[in-house]
Parts: structure tokens; C-alpha cells; sequence
């Protein structure tokens, strides 16, 4: 075969890969953009943040989007450790500039930015899988693939870059990915007709539920259906014992709040689960290559940060190819300052999600309070401002420090509890 010469070579048509291909072929660099599936095609993931929104604007495809969206107003958290829910609305955040969000359905939303990048000048191949990628010496990236036709090809490429999401190409080929241990988590979900929803304004917000085994999540939908999805630990399903759909209503069973709430609902299409999911690569960048979105990184979904930091990464990606390219004298300094971005961004939400289902991070969820502006800066991490400056990053720290105190209050309180009980157990918030 004779590759293709091409000047970025993208692999993957989500969010991520779609926003690089986009932005870099606006910048006249000839993108070619290589995605194995045939959209539109299912995806889970359908909550986007508030910050999303210029993200989508500069993109120019957000009224495309906004006619099939669901408004999502704000985070409803449930709690039957405490009784009772909880609701937060973006508009408080510190920055009141973005006031909602949207909840979309993955096929439309990820064909709608696929379409955009080939309208802004990408070539866009679809189901044609990339099998390797070599790094020759002196020359640029070579890159295989093979059609589902069966067709073999070939692109010798300037730059790379993996937005493979979960297939985690280039990470996989390099031995550079390595399962979280800190997060040990799995997934199981389904999407519900005539599911109750919140009221109001509130009808499109995502719900957290706290359960026994883990937490769920509540996503409604425009056109009416519902997703619901589990998250618990590995753990829980080794031992399920039956088939997943039967499983999965057994857990919906023993959430009372979510058993409620589709007391009178269908289940639409399949059930599917997804096995320990949390990983990072070691390295996001080297010479002449760099990963965006899921494929150097997946955290927990609690906070929905999925499509947020994919497409961040993928401006971030964008610029950084970029530069590369025009000052390649410069793109060792580029790349660092991309990796030390990437890695910024999830540790901002990661320490969060490591203590989602303790009981200290519980309580203070349930009983929010504005001391020091702290209920507003987590509200802009829940909104994806956490680029928005130190004032915001101050007031997490203060939050952390209220964490490791009501922390230490429960473990004296079960020191206390334990010689009357003969066994510890939560603390009343």
C-alpha cells in the first residue's frame, strides 16, 4: 500500500475527536478523522454541564442541539442515610453565567459534532477501525486501518491523535494503561418509558440516588424516555447469581426511591453492564502523538464530567497539535503543559469522586451551606467551572478541610457508639 499523506490523523468520532478534527481543520491543516463505527450509533453518557455550552458555541452547533435537548436545571441528590433529597441549581454558582445544562441522547448529539467536523473541512471515514500505529524514526506516524468492507489502509501523518475512547488504542499498544484500583467500580444500566419525574423547572435535572450497594443515576430524556444506570462495586456483581436484566430490576428493588419513581415504567430495549471502567494511560502525549477524552483517561460518571472533559481535552488537543505543528522547536514544552492540563482537570474532579459514597461527603452533600461561598464553588464543579480561577479553587480547599473534620467527627462518634452497640454503624447527619 502507498499511505495517504495527511497532516492529523484522528482516531474516533466522539466528542473528543470530533472537536480536535473540527477545530484543527478551521486552522487549515488537512485532518483526516478515522471512526470505527457508523453514526448515528448508541452511546451512554447523556449528561452534559453547564460549561459544555461554550464549548458547543464555538463549535457553532449549539442550536442544533438545544431542539432535541433536555434543559437540565440543576442536581437533585437523594439520600435514605438521611431521609431526604437535596437540590442544587446551577444559576447559584459562582459563576452565574450558565445557568443549566442540557441532557442529550448520545446517537444524535456525537452525529451532530461528527457532521461538523467534515463540514469544516475534515475527511470523515467511517467504519474503518485503526488497527496500529507505528513511529518510525525519521518519519511521521503511520497509521493502518481496515474498512468493515475489509479494505486495508494506510496514512502517514504529520501528528496523531487517539480519541479512540474507551478502546484506548494507543495506550493499549503502548502498556501505558492501568486500571484505577482506587475506583473500583461497574455499571449496569437500561432506559425507562413513563418514568415519574421532578416537577417544574426541575422535570430535566439529573438525580443522584445513594443506595445501599453504591448510587444510581436519573437522566431524563426529551422524547421521554428515562436512563437509569447503577453504579456499584466490582464486588457486588461477581455474586448477582442471575441474568443481567433480572439483576438490574433486583437492585431497582432495593432502592426505594428509584423503585418509586418507575413504579409505573417500561423498560425500553436492552440492559447492559460495563466492568471495572476506571482507568488512566501513563503517559497522554509523546513525539508526535497525543491522547484526548476516554482514551487516556475514564473516570466515575457520578458528576457526569464524561463529555465535558472530552471535548475540553479536545480544544486542549487541538491547540496543542497545533502548536506542535507550526513550532515543532517548541513541542516538547507543549506537550508537558497539555499532559499537566489533562491530569489538572481530572484530579480537580477526582478527589471528589474517590469519596462520594462516604458518609462524611454524604453529609455534607445533605446539608449544604454557603460558608466562605464554599456551596458555591461546588456548585462550579458541578457546573465544570473548575478553570475559573483561585477564588474558586480556594473555596474547594476550605471544602476539603470541612470534609476531614466531619471525617474525624463520625469516626469518634462510632468509637463512642461501639461499646454500647458492639458494633459501629453512620452517624445521624
Amino acid at each position: 500500500m502507498v499511505p495517504i499523506d495527511c497532516d492529523v490523523l484522528v482516531i474516533g468520532g466522539g466528542p473528543a475527536g470530533s472537536s480536535t478534527a473540527a477545530l484543527l481543520a478551521e486552522r487549515g491543516w488537512r485532518v483526516v478523522l478515522v471512526e470505527k463505527d457508523k453514526h448515528p450509533r448508541f452511546h451512554i453518557g447523556e449528561s452534559l454541564l453547564p460549561h459544555n455550552l461554550p464549548l458547543l458555541d464555538r463549535l457553532g452547533v449549539r442550536a442544533q442541539i438545544e431542539t432535541s435537548a433536555q434543559h437540565k436545571h440543576g442536581i437533585e441528590f437523594v439520600s435514605p442515610f438521611h431521609g431526604k433529597s437535596v437540590r442544587y441549581e446551577f444559576a447559584d454558582a459562582w459563576d452565574k453565567r450558565f445557568p443549566y445544562a442540557f441532557q442529550v441522547r448520545r446517537s444524535e448529539f456525537d452525529h451532530i459534532l461528527l457532521r461538523n467536523a467534515g463540514a469544516k473541512g475534515a475527511e470523515v471515514i467511517e467504519q474503518c477501525r485503526v488497527t496500529a500505529v507505528e513511529f518510525p524514526e525519521n518519519a511521521g506516524p503511520l497509521v493502518s486501518a481496515r474498512g468493515d468492507d475489509g479494505v486495508e489502509r494506510q496514512w502517514r501523518a504529520k501528528f496523531v491523535v487517539d480519541a479512540s475512547g474507551r478502546d484506548t488504542l494507543l495506550a493499549s499498544q503502548l502498556g501505558a494503561k492501568e486500571r484505577n484500583p482506587r475506583n473500583d467500580s461497574a455499571a449496569i444500566f437500561g432506559h425507562f418509558s413513563g418514568a415519574r419525574r421532578l416537577e417544574g423547572q426541575a422535570a430535566g435535572n439529573i438525580s443522584i440516588i445513594w443506595f445501599d450497594h453504591g448510587w444510581f443515576w436519573f437522566i431524563p430524556l426529551s422524547d421521554g424516555t428515562t436512563s437509569i444506570g447503577a453504579v456499584c462495586p466490582s464486588a457486588v456483581f461477581k455474586n448477582r447469581g442471575s441474568d443481567l436484566t433480572s439483576f438490574f430490576m433486583g437492585l431497582i428493588a432495593s432502592a426505594p426511591e428509584i423503585a418509586d419513581r418507575l413504579r409505573d415504567a417500561t423498560l425500553e430495549g436492552d440492559v447492559t453492564a460495563t466492568g471495572n471502567y476506571s482507568y488512566e494511560s501513563k503517559t497522554t502525549s509523546g513525539r508526535n502523538y497525543l491522547m484526548a477524552g476516554d482514551a487516556c483517561a475514564f473516570i466515575d460518571p457520578v458528576f457526569s464530567t464524561g463529555v465535558y472533559l472530552a471535548m475540553k481535552t479536545g480544544f486542549w488537543a487541538a491547540d496543542a497539535v497545533d502548536e506542535c505543528l507550526r513550532k515543532p522547536q517548541r513541542a516538547t514544552r507543549t506537550l508537558k503543559k497539555y499532559d499537566a492540563a489533562t491530569r489538572g482537570a481530572l484530579g480537580s474532579f477526582t478527589w471528589f469522586i474517590y469519596r462520594i459514597r462516604e458518609p462524611a461527603m454524604r453529609n455534607l452533600f445533605m446539608s449544604p451551606r454557603n460558608w466562605f461561598r464554599m456551596e458555591e464553588a461546588v456548585l462550579s464543579l458541578l457546573a465544570g467551572g473548575i478553570f475559573d480561577g483561585w477564588a474558586i479553587r480556594s473555596r474547594l480547599y476550605v471544602f476539603r478541610l470541612f470534609y476531614y473534620i466531619t471525617k474525624l467527627a463520625l469516626m469518634r462518634h462510632r468509637v463512642a457508639v461501639a461499646p454500647q452497640t458492639g458494633m459501629p454503624r453512620e452517624a445521624s447527619p
